[in-house]
């Protein structure tokens, strides 16, 4: 069965030899939503062509907010999925903002590479002009495959922000294809374009404090592709390690995570 997976997927690469990109393979939106965890919750919308993405609004019980995080999450689920990523930051008086892009949670559409890098910039242009984010420090954080666009806007908007955070990201889409079908590693590197990767992208935040969050038993992303991207980075970096799979080193390490977001 495996092998047949495989086998049909080096076929679709032949059939879209041009400029293939296989967003479909990277995204998995699910509609179903979890019950919010918050007390102070504000539900936003946007526009974007003929659709709307949807965002939630996470403030702390204190009136003093330290910063703002723009949180974009993984490839799976919804904004609901991820609510334990961010609750010890809301707790300690961190504003999030968690944004469904197209096709997750209440978005319409169907996300792709490209439609989600420029929703997320135009979510990231609305966010700025709120009066009660403009006047805070904002950091991006991407969790998972949303590094990958969290890196992007960072890079296209690093005059803006304060620092970006890395939880858990591949170094490109092309690398975590053949990661997952190497007998096909050099088909796919030629054949799988990634319009944008963390890989690349980060090198240009020269200045940008960065902060690298990755479990050393990551059954997702390979620990490898981590220490690629750290790599690639120009100071000020800070590269947080834990022992746990993928995701989970705000369970393993959340007190180490939440003095590196504040001392960023």
């Amino acid at each position: 069965m495996k092998n047949a997976l495989l086998f049909t997927f080096v076929l679709a690469f032949f059939s879209q030899f041009s400029k293939a990109q296989m967003d479909d393979k990277f995204y998995q939106p699910s509609k179903i939503l979890k019950p919010i965890e918050f007390k102070n919750v504000e539900n936003i919308s946007l526009p974007v062509e003929s659709d709307t993405i949807t965002a939630i609004v996470l403030k702390p019980e204190t009136k003093s907010i330290k910063k703002t995080i723009l949180f974009f999450h993984g490839a799976g689920g919804n904004v609901t999925t991820y609510q334990f990523m961010v609750k010890p930051l809301v707790e300690v008086g961190y504003q999030v903002v968690m944004v469904d892009l197209r096709g997750y949670g209440k978005s319409t559409g169907t996300p792709t590479h490209l439609n989600v890098a420029a929703d997320a910039q135009k979510f990231f242009d609305a966010m700025l002009v709120r009066p009660d984010i403009k006047n805070t420090k904002v950091y991006i954080y991407g969790a998972s495959l949303g590094t990958q666009v969290a890196t992007k806007i960072s890079k296209d908007n690093q005059n803006k922000i304060s620092g970006l955070i890395i939880d858990g990201g591949m170094s490109s889409f092309t690398d975590i294809a053949a990661h997952f079908a190497p007998q096909y590693k050099d088909v796919i590197e030629k054949m799988l374009i990634s319009p944008y990767s963390v890989k690349e992208d980060v090198k240009a935040l020269k200045g940008l404090p960065k902060l690298f969050i990755y479990g050393s038993e990551d059954k997702t992303v390979p620990f490898e592709q981590g220490k690629t991207n750290f790599a690639n980075a120009a100071e000020p970096k800070q590269f947080l390690e834990y022992k746990g799979d993928h995701l989970l080193g705000v369970k393993v390490i959340k007190d180490d995570i939440v003095k590196a977001i504040s001392n960023l």
